[in-house]
């Protein structure tokens, strides 16, 4: 055996035995962090599973809750509604909410929405901007069924420049000040719409109209 094959062979014998030395400090430790990660990873994708799994029954119920709103069938999707609100996962709790109370008014019972509206406008723990349509949906209901100091306690902190539902906050209380036979003030908020380049058509249209409607009457001083 030449020197050369002699040497590779003590570096041999001497790398295995480094290696059965690791192995036997730090093997179980390797051993056991694999197994941690094995199952760190099956307890991640079965969490996922779970939460989407979730979502999407969530998702069902919420469609069908709609679909029975669509027919008419309100005491039905009330029902559907309240469950999902109870066991639903995600956001889907806070939308059966809100869709709760628009079938309430779909229903005519106006004091029970508004009341439902004013609940999720008064949760803290709700997004500013689902408060705020929350309060818009409350004020547009009471153009109807309220006066205009219901309606400005809804709608009046929304018709700020800066908030992005001011075009309709700003129609729901000229159409209250209407109501009550402030011209005046109605016809203000209207130009108000109509003027601003960033309102929707619709809201510019139907704004134009009616500041038109109410300077032929000429009821606004």
């Amino acid at each position: 055996m030449s020197d050369d094959s002699f040497f590779r062979e003590v570096n041999e014998e001497m790398r295995q035995d480094q290696a059965r030395l690791l192995w036997d400090r730090y093997g179980p430790y390797a051993l056991a962090l694999a197994v941690l990660v094995v199952l760190a990873t099956a307890g991640f994708v079965a969490w996922e599973y779970w939460t989407t799994s979730r979502a999407n029954r969530s998702g069902d119920a919420f469609s069908q809750a709609l679909t029975l709103a669509n027919e008419g069938k309100n005491d039905e999707a009330l029902g559907a509604l309240e469950k999902l609100e109870a066991e639903g996962y995600g956001a889907y709790p806070l939308l059966a909410r809100m869709r709760a109370a628009t079938v309430l008014a779909a229903k005519g019972d106006t004091a029970g929405a508004v009341a439902s509206f004013d609940e999720v406008a008064a949760d803290t723990s709700i997004p500013a901007s689902i408060r705020d349509m929350a309060n818009l949906r409350a004020a547009l209901i009471l153009v109807d069924s309220g006066s205009y100091a219901d309606v400005a306690a809804r709608a009046e902190a929304l018709t700020a420049d800066s908030n992005p539902l001011r075009h309709s906050a700003r129609e729901a209380l000229g159409l209250s000040a209407w109501k009550e036979g402030r011209a005046s003030d109605a016809l203000k908020l209207f130009e108000q719409i109509a003027a601003d380049n960033e309102a929707p058509r619709n809201n510019r249209e139907r704004a134009t109209l009616l500041a038109e409607l109410i300077r032929g009457q000429g009821t606004a001083s």
